[in-house]
C-alpha cells in the first residue's frame, strides 16, 4: 500500500476508541509517589465521587485539593519524612501528628464543656437571686419579732385603761400571749421552710462555684504550651491524664443533676409555705412539681 493512501479504521479499533472516551462512574485521583499505607487518619487514598451522583462544584474543589496536596489529613504530604532513626525525635513527624489531632479533639471537647458551664452559671444566679428574695422574707420567723411583741403589749394597755375608765374588773383583760421574758420557739412550718430553702440555696451556689473551677481547668487545659513538639505532645497527654484521674468530664455531667436538686428542694419548701395561707394554692403548686420531675425522672431513666 503507497503512503499516501486513506486507511479504513476497522470496526474493532473504533470500538476500542468509543470505550475510552466514556465517562468514568467517579472521579479518582491517586498519587503514584506515595505509598498506599497511611500514617495518620487519612493517608494518601484518593478521593472519590460515588457512582451514580452528578459532580457538583463543591466535589471538583475537594478534587482539586486532594491533587494539589492540601488535605489537612494527609500527613504524609503536609510533614516531611523523618530522617533515619529520627522517627522518635523531638520534631518527628508522629509528634506533630499528635498535636493536630488533639488540637482538633480537645477543641471539641472544651467547646461542648463550656457551652454547659455558661449555662448552668446563669441559670444558678438567677436562681440564687431568687431563693435569697424568699429567704430574706421567711428566716424573720425564725427569730422572736418585736414589733409583733410591741404592738400586742399596747394593745393590751389600751385594754386596761378602758377597763379602768369604765370601772371594770381588769381580770376581763385578756393577757398578751407575746412575752419578751419568754423564750422563743419558732413553728415546724417555719423550721421546714427556711431549712429547705437554705438548703436550695447552698446547692445552687455550690453549683456556681464548681462551675467556675471547671472554666477554669479547662482554660488551663487548653492553653497552648510551648516547647519541641515531643514536649508538646508530652504535656498534652498529661493534662489529659490528669483529667481523667480527677474526672472532671464526670463533675461537669453532675452540675445540671444537682441544680435540678435544689430547684426540686425549693418547690417541696414553696408548697410547706404556701400551706398555711391557701391550701388551694399549695396543691397546684404541688401538682405541677410533682409532674415536672415525674417527667424528669422518666426522661433519664427510660432507654
Amino acid at each position: 500500500m503507497e503512503n499516501g493512501s486513506k486507511v479504513e479504521a476497522s470496526p474493532v479499533a473504533a470500538e476500542e476508541e468509543e470505550n475510552d472516551t466514556t465517562v468514568q462512574p467517579y472521579l479518582e485521583y491517586v498519587n503514584p509517589a506515595k505509598s498506599s499505607k497511611r500514617f495518620g487518619l487519612r493517608g494518601s487514598a484518593p478521593y472519590r465521587i460515588p457512582k451514580g451522583k452528578s459532580h457538583s462544584h463543591a466535589d471538583e474543589i475537594v478534587l482539586i485539593l486532594a491533587v494539589s496536596g492540601n488535605d489537612p489529613f494527609n500527613y504524609e504530604e503536609k510533614y516531611p519524612e523523618d530522617a533515619y532513626c529520627e522517627e522518635m525525635g523531638h520534631n518527628a513527624r508522629v509528634f506533630r501528628t499528635y498535636l493536630d489531632e488533639r488540637a482538633i479533639y480537645d477543641a471539641n471537647m472544651v467547646e461542648e464543656a463550656r457551652d454547659g458551664v455558661d449555662v448552668l452559671l446563669v441559670f444558678a444566679g438567677l436562681f440564687s437571686a431568687v431563693v435569697t428574695t424568699f429567704v430574706v422574707q421567711t428566716s424573720q420567723s425564725l427569730q422572736a419579732d418585736y414589733a409583733e411583741m410591741s404592738a400586742n403589749l399596747l394593745f393590751e394597755m389600751i385594754n386596761i385603761q378602758r377597763a379602768i375608765a369604765s370601772g371594770a374588773s381588769l381580770d376581763t383583760v385578756a393577757a398578751s400571749p407575746l412575752n419578751p421574758n419568754v423564750t422563743f420557739i419558732a413553728s415546724t412550718t417555719s423550721v421546714w421552710v427556711n431549712g429547705l430553702w437554705f438548703t436550695s440555696l447552698a446547692l445552687s451556689l455550690t453549683t456556681a462555684l464548681v462551675s467556675v473551677l471547671v472554666k477554669q481547668w479547662l482554660h488551663h487545659y487548653i492553653a497552648l504550651p510551648s516547647g519541641t513538639p515531643r514536649e508538646r505532645s508530652l504535656l498534652r497527654q498529661f493534662r489529659f491524664a490528669g483529667l481523667q484521674k480527677w474526672r472532671v468530664l464526670v463533675i461537669i455531667g453532675l452540675l445540671p443533676v444537682l441544680m435540678h436538686t435544689a430547684l426540686a428542694i425549693f418547690f417541696v419548701g414553696l408548697v410547706i409555705f404556701l400551706g398555711p395561707l391557701r391550701d388551694s394554692l399549695s396543691w397546684v403548686i404541688g401538682a405541677i412539681t410533682a409532674i415536672a420531675y415525674t417527667a424528669y425522672l422518666m426522661a433519664h431513666i427510660s432507654p
